[in-house]
């Protein structure tokens, strides 16, 4: 017995020793092929292109135009205003309840601030943007659901901000400074051709985010600050009538390829002076190159003895009425389309306490001048239902 154990059993840790090398020396070499650390799990590829697929995608918001309203009868908000859900609210209401077919809102401010993001390089490069509006094109697409035609304003020349990344853009003093008028507002030079591509950029900017029409604002030299200290280098050797009309017809050229509508605000003034008060606008320049017009006839802006009113802003109707019938003669002796005006209507205090009654005698003295169109005007885009008829109001209506 004990000598079959030591036969055989030699043999088995022979063996046994044997194999526990082999063991050894293959975790060895299986080591060295397997990655060593934390062991993690992933579904396979094909699943998760599988899930990720299935995922609901946003809606992409498309832009769409309104086509301008035979008569357009519209009132004005300023980019804060528009931006605030208080003032949608109101504006909304005025558009659901009231003869109100157009709003008018602030693209560009006397700031210089854009009010909503841009895409455009030369824009973002002006970094001139503020986020006044942050859903521009969802805004303007619930006005449009309402049927609302939307004019986005452009304060063109009157501009602090641009100024200080380009003063040389700017209106001087004689010893070159940066001319600043009696409110301290900087003013770019009209005659400066970068300023017009900039300004042609804005408005191709707010086109593309929905806006249906363009409204330049500021079309003119400064009429008020220390005049007798300023220069303009860009305009030099041309008179400003003719800076104007250039200006007029370079916009009209630049957006001829498009299907937007531009029109100009222009000084009340306009409808009936014989010159160009001194800041370059005449009615009969702008009617040809704009498709609508705008002369901003507020009562209370005309000085004591306008037509023989001692307080023109007590005269509504009456200096209403006068204006715009010498802006329609104006409009047929240049041979243009009297349709094309559309004035600014005073809705504000000054001069006096402007009642429905009377901001309804400035309406009917439009009509009365063989106009359909209006727009009114209130700087803290507040108005008063009372000023308007209701939504099933013709629009030949007049009081």
């Amino acid at each position: 017995m004990a000598e079959h154990w030591r036969k055989y059993g030699k043999m088995s840790v022979a063996a046994l020793l044997v194999l526990a090398v082999v063991m050894i020396a293959g975790s060895y070499v299986v080591s060295c092929f397997l990655p060593v650390g934390q062991v993690t799990y992933s579904l396979p590829v094909q699943v998760r292109v599988i899930a990720t697929s299935s995922a609901p995608l946003p809606p992409i918001f498309v832009v769409t135009h309104v086509k301008t309203p035979d008569s357009v009868k519209g009132v004005y908000y300023t980019s804060w205003a528009a931006g605030s859900e208080r003032f949608r609210k109101q504006m909304f209401d005025l558009v659901d309840t009231t003869e109100i077919n157009a709003v008018v809102i602030d693209v560009k401010d006397y700031s210089g601030r854009i009010s909503f993001k841009v895409e455009d390089p030369m824009l973002i490069a002006a970094s001139s943007s503020e986020d006044r509006i942050p859903d521009i094109k969802q805004f303007i697409g619930r006005l449009h659901d309402k049927g609302v035609y939307v004019i986005g304003r452009i304060s063109s020349f009157q501009d602090s901000y641009l100024v200080k990344g380009h003063p040389e853009w700017a209106v001087k003093t004689k010893a070159g400074a940066v001319w600043k008028d009696y409110r301290g507002v900087k003013w770019l030079d009209p005659g400066a051709q970068p300023v017009w591509d900039y300004l042609v950029a804005i408005g191709k900017e707010a086109y593309a985010d929905g806006f249906d029409e363009l409204n330049f604002d500021y079309i003119r030299y400064p009429s008020d600050g220390n005049l007798k200290d300023i220069s303009y280098s860009w305009s030099a050797g041309r008179s400003r009538t003719e800076v104007m009309k250039d200006f007029y017809m370079y916009l009209r050229a630049e957006f001829a390829s498009t299907s937007v509508p531009i029109s100009a605000d222009l000084f009340g003034l306009t409808t009936s002076a014989l010159d160009d008060m001194g800041i370059g606008q005449m009615l009969t320049d702008a009617l040809p190159n704009f498709d609508y017009v705008s002369p901003m006839v507020y009562p209370s802006h005309f000085g004591a003895g306008y037509e023989g009113f001692a307080k023109p802003a007590t005269k509504p109707y009456e200096v209403i009425k006068f204006s715009m019938d010498s802006a329609v003669t104006k409009a047929l002796n240049a041979s243009s389309s009297p349709m094309k005006l559309r004035p600014w209507l005073q809705a504000f205090d000054l001069g006096a306490i402007y009642t429905p009654a009377m901001v309804r005698a400035q309406i009917k003295a439009t009509y009365d001048a063989g106009l359909n169109s209006w727009l009114l005007w209130d700087a803290t885009s507040v108005y008063d239902k009372n000023d308007l008829l209701g939504k099933e109001a013709t629009s030949t209506a007049g009081n």
